[in-house]
Order: C-alpha cells, then structure tokens, then sequence
C-alpha cells in the first residue's frame, strides 16, 4: 500500500491467504491493530510489506477480480450535499452506493453489506472516496470500471463548460525563480521540527510548480476561497496534502521585494489554522496525539498556478499531481452543482490514523533530504562520483555541463557553458524552477591549460581563468541570491586543486586560475558567511577523469620526472586516489555545519600541497 502504480514492483502486490481473511466477516468488530496483525500473518512471503488498509474489503467480496479507483468523474458526483442521491439518479441499478465510513474493517463489513442486498450490481460507489468493480475475469472487472466512470463523465458533460467564475488577475510573476526560494526558506523557517530556531539540513522541502489554462481558471475563480478549502476530494489525499492548501495571493503586491512578508504572514496564517483545527479535534475526540507539521503541501497562486510541497521531489511531485487532481474533481463538481467534501472530523481521523501514516516513506531519514545539489562539471567522472555521492544521502541532484557521457544517474541533467553567464543564469533559474531552490553547489568544472609562463599566449591565459575562475565566481553569484532569497544558509564548495598551492612545472596557466580560485573562495567565506552560507573547497590531486587523461598523466608524469606508471600512486599512502575519494570529501564539507573557510585535500598525502 502506498506504492506509485507507475513503477511498482512485485513487492508491492504482497499476496495473502483469502480464506483465513474471509472468515473475519462473521466478527462483529475488529480493532486496527489486530485486522493488521492478521492480516499480515496471512502474508505468503512474511517478508512483504504490509497490505492495503482496505485488503479485506476486496477479500469479502466473493469475486476473483476486484477493481478499485479514485476517478476524478466520480469523486466530482459523489462530493455533493446530494451525492448519494444523485448517484443512484446517474447509476441506476447497476452500482450499490456505500455510505462515507473510514476504511478498515467497519468499511469491509459495510461494503459487504450493501453488495448483498443486490449481487447483481456491476460494483459499488463509495461516497467521497471511489469505486469497486468486481467480476470472475479480470477483463470484465475492468469494463465495468471504464463503464462506470464513462457514465459518470457524461453526467458532468452536460453541466456548466465554465465553472469558475475569474476575476482578473494581472500575473506578476515573470519567472518562478524569484518566488519559490522565498516560499522554500519560509517553509522551512516556520516549521516546528527545527526546534530552538536552528535550521537543520532535513527540515526543508522540495517545490514542484505548475501552471495550465486550467489550474489558472481555477487560481483565478472569484469564490477560490469557498471551494479550495471545502476540503480533500477523497480522505486518502490528507496525509499527502493536509486538508486545505494555502491561498498565496500577490495580486495587490507590486514590489517582488515585498513578497517575503506577504509569503511569511500568509504561511503563519495557514499554521495557526492548522493548529486550531488539531487543537480542536484532540480536544472533541479526547485523544492524546503528536501533532503533525503544519506547513502546507499545497499552495494555490492566483495569476501564476500552483506549487506541490514535499519533502522529496518525488513527495512534491505527487502532492502537485494530487492538486491538479483536486482541481478537475471541483471543476466536475461545480459544473453541476457545489462541491462538498467531509467534515474536518473524519479527515482528522484518517489524517493521523497509523495505518494511513505508514504508507509515507521513511527516506526522510537521509541527512540531506529535502536538499537540492547542484554539481557543474557533472558529466565528468569526478562530477558523476560527486552526484553518486550526495544522491546516497538522500539530496535531490542537478547536474550542470556539456557532455553528460560520464554521468550514469538519474538526475535532473542541464546543459550548460559555464564560462557564459547567461547560460548559467538559465540553467539556475531552471533549478528553481525544478525543486524551488538550491542548498549545496558544487563549483567543480575545470579544464587544463599548459605551457611555461614565459612563452604562454594571452589567449591560453584568458581561456585557462574563464572556466577555472571566472566560471567559479559566475556560478557562486547566482547560487547566492538564490541562498539569500530562502534565508537558510547553504554551502558552496569549490574544486579548487592541489595546483593552487603547489604549482607544477609547465602547469602556470593552470594553476595560477586555481590560486585566484582559492582565494575567490575565502573571500566569499567571508562576505557571504553572516547568511548562514558556508564556503570550503577540495583540493584534490592526481584523479583519473577526463581532465587527467592517459596522455595528461605522461605529460605532467614528465613535468615533474617521475614514470607515468608511477605517478598516480607518487604519495605518502602510495595508493591511487579515486575520484569518489573527492566526492566523500565534498559530501564531508557539505555536512559539516561549523565549518567555513577550509581547504580539504584530498591527495594521498603530499606535504609539498600542504597548506601552511
């Protein structure tokens, strides 16, 4: 249970013993705890995950196949003050229609129920909720779902074709970019689990924006404050979406500088909302519960679109796809009359119901999820072991270069000239745009340029600091205003090279950009530290890539008069220094909070590097 249908595996379809499962319908009542407990001592393989919350409702149907959705068609005729009428009017006799009961065994009993009082039904609505199907063949079970939903949809056809009345609103927003950081660094500043005001690495979250004619007739309705808080369109959603999204107004706002407190007001808003309302309920309910965080999954911009908050990119992604969903289920439902979700009680129960708390992933255990990484030379080998690495910790990563031939993950790939800031501009605005901001960049493009100084040409010179300095403070700018645009610090780390303090021979043109480099980077440390932002480097030495190639290694092998077959092993470990040791050290920096201003080197030990 809980698994995306698009990519389950086998492990999500744990099987179980129906007969065992099927004798608890003669139980009056069964407790959550032990309708778990027997279920997954049903378990054919002990080690499968745990079953859908709703397995013994299609286990006490007689049928061999059973179907079950959320469609949209039918949530938007189910989700009205006169649903259950209205369902029978538009169904007739095929389909029993299931009162709103919470699911579990009560559910399974009820469905079970209603199913009898009329075996010739094709399957059951479930009011605010979805729908079953059930046949002996699969294929059947199947075309009584599509009948269903196709009856469901033509019902909707005939209502209104604009259901939401706009209001016009004058988009203000050019570019995404200068607002999702600043909804990411309010998101985060407010939460409850940062705890004395501190920000830790895990208590941010990933933005998925969006924005179509249709979210925009939605955003823009004159009663968006009526239907987007009516609540969820079926409880299930709750835990991805709390029950209500935030309404981020910036209509009246003429200044992007003034968006910060208008973002901020509107997110204390929202949690003293969300606070009464958890308040409220503990209280009626007699309960003894741990609140959850109160920051919004889902905010709706009129004029722009909307963003879907979460703590992975995947988390944000769904939390997005469940509010376009939420959407066209309001859009049916006001075409032919007023959307009606369930009161706050039983959306608070499903909410903080364990069982539905345990579909949510447990990656947030990762020291950087909710991170977003940015790594420029990362279609290299060292830029692809950097990414391997920061990925492994849960951050989600963007990948900046020409050729990504080197770069084997799944990561979000931006072709970029680094050495033109333009291109660089467009590739962070599309970061932004991608997860809502950045915490971590990794400044690690480089390329080699040789000769002896005396007899080097300006034009080497010039090409050598484009891409070994000049690329390193273009990417470093547009990584700042994104950092101070959030509020939340960040780190910026710099591949800066062994030849920066201990220049080789023939290796000036270089080396002496690295130098610049290095000191670009203490600079920095320095100018940009009171914000929270943290700036190191890595001095690495000797790694096998696409800079140091076969025919590099004999030419600086030669430089220094040593053997090539001896060169990369020419240290006090005598090993050969990988390139994955590089990305250990960046990812070290990276978690290093009171760390600022430091060289890590990474060369097997050269005391001739050594900083002094």
């Amino acid at each position: 249970s809980g698994w995306d249908m698009a990519e389950i595996l086998p492990a999500g379809l744990p099987p179980v013993r129906l007969p065992p499962l099927q004798k608890l319908q003669s139980l009056e009542s069964v407790s959550d705890e032990d309708m778990v407990n027997c279920v997954r001592s049903n378990l054919l393989d002990s080690a499968s995950p745990t079953p859908s919350v709703e397995t013994l409702s299609h286990a006490f149907l007689p049928h061999k196949f059973v179907n079950h959705s959320h469609a949209t068609a039918i949530l938007s005729v189910t989700n009205q003050e006169n649903g259950e009428e209205l369902c029978k009017d538009i169904f007739g006799q095929k389909m029993g229609i299931v009162p709103y009961i919470m699911p579990g065994f009560d559910l399974a009993k009820r469905t079970l129920e209603v199913f009898q009082q009329d075996p010739d039904v094709d399957g059951l609505i479930l009011l605010n909720h979805g729908i079953f199907t059930f046949a002996d063949d699969a294929k059947t079970s199947y075309e009584y779902m599509i009948d269903a939903i196709s009856v469901a949809e033509k019902k909707l056809a005939t209502g209104k074709r604009h259901a939401f009345k706009s209001v016009s609103v004058t988009p203000r927003l050019k570019n995404v970019s200068s607002l999702a950081p600043i909804i990411r660094g309010v998101c985060v500043s407010q939460g409850e689990r940062i705890g004395n005001e501190k920000i830790d690495l895990r208590n941010k979250l990933i933005l998925e924006s969006r924005t179509t004619d249709r979210i925009l007739e939605f955003v823009n309705g004159k009663e968006l404050e009526r239907y987007s808080q009516a609540g969820v369109a079926t409880p299930d959603h709750v835990i991805r979406t709390k029950n209500h999204p935030l309404i981020l107004n910036l209509s009246t706002i003429t200044e992007p500088a003034n968006y910060l407190e208008h973002v901020k007001k509107s997110v204390k808003v929202f949690q003293e909302k969300y606070d009464s309302y958890f308040r409220r309920q503990v209280k009626n309910k007699g309960l003894a519960k741990t609140k959850l965080d109160s920051i919004p999954r889902i905010i709706f911009v009129p004029g722009f679109g909307l963003f879907g908050l979460g703590l992975t990119r995947n988390d944000s992604v769904i939390a997005a796809d469940i509010a376009e969903s939420f959407i066209n289920t309001v859009r049916g439902a006001e075409s032919i009359g007023k959307y009606k979700s369930l009161n706050e009680s039983d959306v608070f129960d499903v909410e903080y119901w364990s069982l539905e708390q345990a579909k949510l992933s447990s990656s947030d255990n990762q020291p950087l999820v909710g991170n977003v990484v940015a790594i420029t030379g990362g279609g290299g080998t060292i830029g692809n072991a950097i990414a391997h690495e920061f990925s492994k910790l849960g951050a989600e990563v963007a990948v900046l270069d020409l050729d990504f031939a080197g770069n084997e993950g799944s990561y979000f790939r931006l072709a970029c000239d680094v050495t033109d800031p333009a291109n660089v501009k467009q590739a962070f605005e599309k970061i932004c745009k991608h997860f809502g901001g950045l915490d971590i960049v990794v400044s690690n493009a480089g390329a080699m340029y040789q000769g002896a100084m005396e007899d080097v040409s300006d034009e080497t010179l010039r090409k050598s600091f484009e891409v070994n300095f000049f690329s390193h403070q273009t990417v470093m700018q547009n990584a700042v205003k994104i950092m101070k645009l959030q509020g939340v610090g960040g780190s910026l780390l710099l591949n800066v090279s062994k030849q920066a303090v201990n220049p080789g021979a023939e290796a000036g043109p270089y080396g002496i950009a690295k130098a610049a480099t290095l000191a670009l980077m203490r600079q920095y440390a320095l100018e940009v530290g009171p914000y929270g932002i943290r700036v190191n480097a890595v001095n690495p030495d000797r790694i096998q890539s696409g800079l140091l190639t076969k025919e590099m290694i004999r030419s600086r092998a030669s430089a220094r008069g040593v053997d090539a077959s001896e060169y990369l092993t020419e240290n006090i470990l005598g090993r050969e220094v990988t390139a994955q040791d590089v990305a250990l050290a960046f990812t070290h920096l990276a978690l290093s909070q009171s760390t600022v201003a430091n060289v890590a080197t990474v060369d097997g030990g050269n005391i001739a590097a050594a900083l002094r």
